[in-house]
């Protein structure tokens, strides 16, 4: 038995991962999975790949092609879901702040610097022809520390995963004034450079299963009501995020779509003008 580590977040996307699992489709081939969760999202895997802590990860698409720009001795090895991500622009829930177009000048929760949290007000701002400091960035860890952060009057803003933070808004912990849609995929697969060089066919043969079991999610018939159980999401909830959400059952990544990423990260000025998306794709899954 061959084991991989992958992590990811605690949501409802990877939900098809965990289902592959369950269900046998890795031992069937001879792959043990060692799972773990990253509440801290795609910042806090980010590091894991760095250290070598994971081989595999699930992250924001704006944040992985960031890092490795920055250095992650990674690639991109395949897409996940094909669909884009509504992120819920966030107050406390007793905030005066009503407006998501009157936020920029904000001071803002991110579970890291680096992570979709940290990017998407920045790109955010940029597509409104505003703009944010640095300073105005305060790290936070996680959902339950931005509300913490938030209760505190340390922070004002938070950008997280819409259907993610739905039960904290019932739940009268958070208020939501807003939306944005990032203008991309959403996650993408990265491999670290390690995994790669040390063992291609297992990548290929996990990608392959992680595919399927995709494919099978989109098909299974009960999938509203185990994303309901599961993630705590009422039934209309859990419809309207499965039956906008699409995941990859190819892993084709288009070079096109992240010169689209790279032209709004520099936009924003998060990463050098002189970036180049050379690098990024494990060139056996790029398609120009």
């Amino acid at each position: 038995m061959r084991e991989i580590r992958i992590g990811g977040v605690p949501e409802h996307y990877n939900l098809p991962i965990h289902l592959a699992i369950e269900n046998g489709l890795f031992e069937k081939e001879g792959i043990r999975i060692k799972w773990t969760d990253f509440p801290g999202g795609t910042g806090d895997m980010k590091e894991a790949l760095r250290n070598n802590e994971s081989d595999l990860c699930i992250l924001l698409t704006e944040g992985i092609v960031t890092d490795i720009l920055n250095g992650n001795p990674s690639k991109i090895v395949s897409g996940y879901v094909k669909t884009s991500l509504t992120w819920g622009i966030h107050t406390q829930a007793q905030s005066s702040i009503t407006d998501a177009a009157n936020i920029f000048d904000k001071s803002i929760a991110i579970s890291r610097f680096g992570s979709g949290s940290h990017l998407m007000p920045i790109v955010n701002a940029m597509m409104s022809d505003q703009s944010i400091d640095a300073g105005q960035f305060v790290e936070i860890g996680n959902i339950d520390g931005a509300i913490s952060s938030l209760n505190e009057g340390a922070t004002e803003i938070f950008y997280w995963e819409k259907f993610t933070t739905k039960p904290y808004l019932e739940k009268g912990r958070l208020k939501r004034i807003g939306e944005f849609i990032s203008p991309w995929p959403c996650f993408m697969i990265a491999a670290t450079n390690n995994i790669i060089e040390k063992d291609a066919e297992l990548i290929n043969k996990v990608l392959k299963i992680i595919h399927k079991g995709n494919s099978l999610f989109m098909e299974l018939k009960n999938a509203l009501n185990i994303v309901s159980k599961r993630y705590d999401l009422d039934t209309k909830d859990a419809a309207r995020w499965y039956h906008a959400t699409e995941w990859s059952v190819n892993g084709w990544v288009s070079n096109k779509m992240l010169e689209g990423v790279l032209y709004s990260l520099k936009e924003a000025s998060i990463v050098p003008e002189v970036a180049t998306t050379e690098g990024i794709i494990w060139k056996q899954n790029e398609r120009k």
